[in-house]
């Protein structure tokens, strides 16, 4: 068991520790469970919740969200359509977010899917200094699915470029309202304005 203040009390029978944690006028909390014997600490319930509480919302705000985006073709695509799509491709990765890459085979090109294979590698060869392949071109019905995942410092760097964007608050200006409450200007009357 442990004390209020954090100090060792030592092993002590559950009557005992509840006797105790009645005394001092606050709760017995077990603290791990797994131990052997289980450790257990007098404190104030409703303020240890409260403060695991905090350390979870922490602990999600500081998780990194990952999107992913998606880029369809086609195997028999257009030269300049080709160049669009991996144009929106790099961007994804610059911004820091994974891309699912789709080809969609209708009809007889499905018995080709080496087209699409030629087309995910040609891709996958282009943006190779900004992103890498973490999923492998696989084929799932009539489509044909890879996805890229940026590099750790294209990550970085698109977090940076998003900082540095972030604006700063703006200084009043005459003519705001929260500026002339804030001023302590005297009020002018009708009457002392004649």
């Amino acid at each position: 068991m442990v004390g209020p203040e954090g100090e060792q009390v030592g092993i002590v029978p559950l009557e005992r520790a509840l006797q105790l944690a009645a005394d001092v006028d606050l709760d017995l909390v077990e603290v791990a469970p797994m131990a052997r014997p289980p450790v257990c600490k007098l404190m104030d319930f409703g303020k240890f919740k409260y403060e695991s509480a905090l350390k979870a919302r922490e602990a999600r705000r500081n998780q990194q969200q990952t999107v992913i985006k998606e880029m369809k073709l086609r195997p028999k695509i257009d030269p300049h359509d080709y160049e669009t799509k991996k144009g929106h491709v790099v961007r994804f990765l610059k911004a820091g977010d994974k891309v699912k890459v789709t080809i969609m085979f209708r009809g007889r090109e499905q018995s080709r899917p080496e087209l699409g294979f030629r087309l995910l590698r040609r891709l996958s060869e282009e943006i190779s200094e900004l992103g890498f392949v973490e999923a492998s071109p696989k084929q799932d019905g009539r489509n044909m699915i890879m996805v890229l995942a940026p590099h750790r410092a294209t990550k970085a760097a698109a977090a940076a470029t998003i900082a540095a964007n972030a604006r700063p608050p703006r200084e009043p200006r005459e003519g705001d309202v929260a500026a002339a409450a804030e001023a302590d200007v005297p009020e002018v009357s009708e009457a002392t304005a004649e």
